[in-house]
């Protein structure tokens, strides 16, 4: 007979593999931080809150209820992007960039440069201005 796992200490082990910290699983599961970590002891959580936890850490309960760390680690390496998009994971979500970050900065700096000549020239063209009226005041 597999022996048993310890659950509090598979979520904070999966917890930490997907880096999750204990206050953002708070915050997901609508807990405080220190009742994560009294969670985190626990040998075995309520179903009700293991499947929140496991739906909040985007893995399936069976994944938390049969803990193995290797086999975790392999099955988060491999599947992790393939996982379903549509989850409605609060803690771990992916974000891909639909922009080159370089570009955009590029972007920003030929901005700056056009902004610079244009306050450049207003400010001559001021200058001028003055220059032309005190021409004038001293005839």
């Amino acid at each position: 007979m597999p022996e048993k796992v310890h659950q509090g200490r598979a979520v904070k082990r999966l917890r930490e593999i997907l880096h999750v910290k204990q206050d953002v699983l708070a915050d997901a599961l609508n807990i405080s931080q220190q009742s994560v970590s009294l969670l985190e002891t626990k040998e075995t959580i309520e179903p009700e809150q293991l499947e929140l936890i496991a739906k909040t850490l985007n893995v399936p309960v069976d994944a938390i209820k049969n803990f193995n760390e290797e086999a975790q680690i392999y099955n988060i390496q491999h599947n992790y992007e393939g996982a379903n998009p549509h989850a409605t994971s609060v803690a771990v979500s992916n974000h891909y960039c639909v922009f080159n970050p370089l570009d955009k900065w590029l972007e920003t700096l030929e901005e700056n440069k056009k902004l610079t000549a244009a306050l450049l020239k207003e400010k001559d063209e001021k200058i001028a201005l003055l220059e032309k009226l005190l021409g004038e005041k001293k005839k």
